[in-house]
């Protein structure tokens, strides 16, 4: 057992705690509290972090560690479906050994702004074979699409096999990710649901992210309707209600999926999300990546008040400038007034652990939690805790993980 002490403490259970302390013996928090009821017992094992905040580690609810290499290589667009194409023209020159690069790249820029555990949605499951040990919580869910005849080349197919047999990863886990109402047919999504049961998987979707994909489904037309169409996509599911309508009343997705962006959402959608059992989705929000493509208001403050699991991620660096959680919790703070600090924290921390159905292991500093918790610097001004945490801007360089010091 080792005690670490640090000049504020925030548990996110409860109050933050001035001159804190917590002790982690093997990879669990055993004690949590002021410093001085620590000590008593364990003052010739103490390690005194200084001034510092130690806070639980975030984790990213939404991320594409494929794309890593994609940064800046996409110009802010306004058409959804201009972007979407730009995205697969630059796959077209993706190599494995750039997957793989973009994979380590992305990782070590997670690690470095305060990430110990992600959500990946998977591109290229035939990698997975070449990975080697990933220092910080990763969930991977492998990316399903159908649009076309023959989803994938053999190749893939075999990555797809590998991804499922052999998930005996250490730190996270494996879940399935159709990837959107668009792209995936109903048969994958009931497909999906029929592996998730068995192998207790989670499910992740992208749903209303544009509003493209609104009215492709709502009134069987727009950019991205053609462009579908064009590509011999059967186009005979449009034209009758949203995309969550779709995928709620044809049981294509459970009340316990994790949904990124829902930005489209009409009054018919919210009240059906009033209703049990649908109030326990989880939602997704990407403020940064939302703000480059220029997509409407995020309804933040009517799903709040259903009682949602709103969390917050990065997306990935086709439409963003960086995987930094505390830019996105600012950029989040400056959009919507009804957010506080604590608010946004709880986006990164307590939010997404409930999310993977590990409420009551990930997400808080609290004894028999899993001892994951970064530092971010205290620089003596006085700020609330929150706000100095919101604020920080430099990197991580004291991380645990699973009870070991990586950072």
């Amino acid at each position: 057992m080792i005690v670490y002490r640090c000049r504020t403490l925030v548990t996110m259970d409860g109050e933050t705690i001035d001159n804190g302390a917590f002790a982690v013996e093997k990879n669990r928090f055993c004690q949590v509290g002021p410093l001085k009821d620590l000590v008593r017992d364990h003052a010739s094992k103490m390690v005194d972090l200084g001034d510092v905040i130690v806070l639980p580690g975030l984790i990213n609810a939404h991320c594409h560690l494929d794309y890593t290499l994609m940064r800046g290589a996409i110009l802010p667009s306004r058409s959804f479906s201009h972007w979407v194409g730009r995205i697969n023209a630059l796959k077209r020159n993706i190599s494995d050994e750039d997957y793989l690069q973009s994979f380590s790249m992305g990782i070590q820029e997670l690690r470095s702004n305060g990430v110990t555990g992600v959500l990946d949605i998977v591109a290229s499951p035939q990698i997975f074979s070449r990975i080697s040990a990933v220092p910080i919580r990763l969930w991977s869910f492998l990316e399903l699409i159908d649009i076309r005849p023959k989803p994938w080349r053999d190749d893939y197919a075999f990555g797809s096999w590998l991804f499922l047999t052999q998930n005996n990863r250490a730190l996270g886990g494996f879940g399935l990710s159709p990837h959107s109402p668009y792209t995936a047919s109903a048969e994958i999504y009931g497909l999906a649901q029929l592996c998730a049961t068995q192998f207790s998987m989670p499910i992740t979707t992208h749903l209303a992210e544009s509003q493209e994909e609104y009215e492709m489904f709502a009134f069987g037309k727009g950019a991205l309707f053609e462009l579908l169409a064009g590509l011999g996509r059967p186009m005979t599911d449009c034209g009758k209600g949203s995309p969550f309508r779709y995928l709620a009343q044809n049981r294509l997705i459970a009340p316990d999926c994790i949904i990124a962006h829902f930005n489209e959402v009409d009054p018919l959608d919210l009240e059906l999300l009033n209703r049990e059992p649908w109030r326990s989705l989880t939602i997704v929000h990407c403020p940064k990546s939302h703000r480059f493509l220029h997509h409407r208001r995020f309804p933040l403050e009517a799903l709040r008040d259903l009682g949602l699991n709103i969390c917050l991620g990065t997306d990935s660096l086709a439409s963003n400038d960086s995987l930094n959680l505390f830019s996105e919790m600012r950029v989040a703070r400056r959009a919507y007034s009804c957010l506080t600090p604590r608010d946004l924290l709880e986006m990164t921390t307590v939010c997404p652990a409930r999310a993977l159905k590990s409420g009551n292991q990930l997400g808080q500093i609290k004894p028999d939690f899993l001892a994951d918790a970064i530092a971010v610097p205290h620089d003596g001004s006085g700020k609330d805790a929150y706000e100095a945490i919101i604020e920080n801007r430099v990197p991580i360089e004291w991380m645990m993980v699973d009870g070991k010091v990586c950072g």
